[in-house]
């Protein structure tokens, strides 16, 4: 029994002429040899789908085939539709269109029905493909995050785990990517590798925070250095240990800027400042000395700092 194309299609008969071609499309993708070979039956139902749309695909077939079936093809009644050799197996319609990037190259006629001619003529080949990228997230020390530098990064490619060796830039954050171009999947019919994309996650530092390019770190200093002022060594990420002034009467709480000492801003090159929070630690295990010491201090500076504060 013929088919009936509008039910190969899987369309109404009062379907619109682009419902129709989206459903010849869509049906088209589904079962093209290339993406079924060496499959009889999508072979088969690829082919009734290009003479369903050889017919329905032509208004003037379309128009023949809905007044007088499939007699149209042998000529209806009153002399009908003749379909001619000329006009057998061709369709005015572009490859690329019909099937996207899935499939490129050129298409011979010979389908059954009309239509592509895939099954009847040359193959049409395949475009490359670029592979797929890889995105993973992984952890870096928070001194390589901010001096930048290399780090190993396991990956999973093909099935097989792998260690790389990235070069890390000085000034990432959490949330940067990295991208390596060509450390992807492979591609297909000979496209080129897809993209590793990266993305950075600083771990914490024991002793600094960071917001932004700036750096913070607490540094505690006694109840004399804060009175009467000293000079301190404070630890820096970029240059080390520096010296650092005191200035006298610093209270608890007081920052300390020391400018250039911070994190490589990406966008301008340039470093921000590390500022030093003063920390006064007071003694808890206090020595006969100590105490009669600071009785006499208690004494001498009598004036409480919560006088007139409220």
């Amino acid at each position: 029994m013929p088919q009936d194309y509008y039910d190969t299609l899987g369309v109404s008969k009062s379907a619109s002429s682009d419902e129709i071609r989206q459903a010849w499309k869509k049906l088209a993708r589904q079962y093209h040899p290339d993406v079924k070979p060496d499959n009889a039956q999508a072979a088969e139902k690829f082919k009734q789908i290009q003479e369903a749309w050889g017919v329905l695909g032509d208004a003037q077939k379309r128009a023949q085939y809905d007044r007088f079936g499939h007699a149209f093809q042998g000529g209806g009644p009153g002399g009908g539709f003749h379909r001619s050799s000329e006009d057998s197996g061709s369709v005015d319609i572009d490859l690329g269109d019909i099937l996207g990037n899935m499939f490129g190259g050129s298409v011979s006629p010979g389908g059954a029905g009309g239509g592509f001619g895939f099954g009847g003529g040359r193959r049409a080949r395949a475009a490359p493909q670029k592979g797929q990228n890889i995105r993973t997230e992984f952890q870096i020390p928070f001194l390589v995050a901010v001096e930048g530098g290399e780090h190993e990064l396991r990956v999973t490619r093909g099935g097989t785990n792998e260690t790389l060796s990235i070069r890390i830039p000085p000034g990432v954050d959490s949330g940067s990517v990295i991208r390596l171009a060509g450390q992807g999947h492979a591609g297909q019919h000979g496209g080129a590798h897809g993209d590793l994309l990266v993305s950075v996650r600083p771990a914490s530092h024991p002793w600094f925070r960071r917001d932004g390019a700036n750096l913070t770190v607490e540094v505690p200093v006694t109840l004399g250095e804060a009175a009467l002022g000293a000079r301190i060594e404070v630890p820096t990420l970029s240059d080390g240990p520096v010296m650092l002034t005191i200035p006298p009467g610093t209270s608890g709480g007081t920052r300390l800027r020391l400018r250039g000492k911070g994190v490589i801003d990406q966008k301008s090159g340039t470093r921000g400042d590390q500022y030093v929070a003063v920390k006064i630690e007071v003694p808890t295990d206090l020595s006969d000395r100590a105490k009669s010491l600071f009785e006499e201090l208690r004494e001498a500076a009598p004036q409480s700092p919560r006088d007139n504060l409220w």
